[in-house]
Parts: structure tokens; C-alpha cells; sequence
């Protein structure tokens, strides 16, 4: 004879399977690693001063 089965555990872990997978799958298309993002904002600011740097201003000299 075999041991009965929890249907209702049974459907919860099927349940939580499924919505691991589709976190897993989202994280390799989305994610970034901490450091990822912080070299991106380092970039990104580098390239805002620089820019800066070369602004025209109409003001006079005084």
C-alpha cells in the first residue's frame, strides 16, 4: 500500500515551484549586481561633469 498523499500540499509546492522558476528567469533577464549599478551611476556622473566643464555661459566677466 502507499502513503497518501496531501493534495492540497501537493498543489501549494507546485504553486511555489512555478513561481520560483519565473523569479529565477526574471532575475537573468533584469537583474543587476549591486556593483553593476554603481559603476553604471559612476559613469554616468563622470560623464555629467564633463559635460559640465565645457558649458558656454552668456555672462559677462565681471
Amino acid at each position: 500500500m502507499t502513503t497518501p498523499v496531501n493534495l492540497n500540499r501537493f498543489r501549494k509546492d507546485k504553486a511555489r515551484a512555478t513561481k520560483r522558476a519565473t523569479a529565477d528567469a526574471n532575475a537573468v533577464r533584469f537583474g543587476r549586481s549591486k556593483a553593476d549599478k554603481a559603476l553604471d551611476r559612476a559613469r554616468t556622473h563622470q560623464a555629467e561633469r564633463g559635460l559640465d566643464g565645457h558649458k558656454v555661459t552668456d555672462e559677462p566677466d565681471a
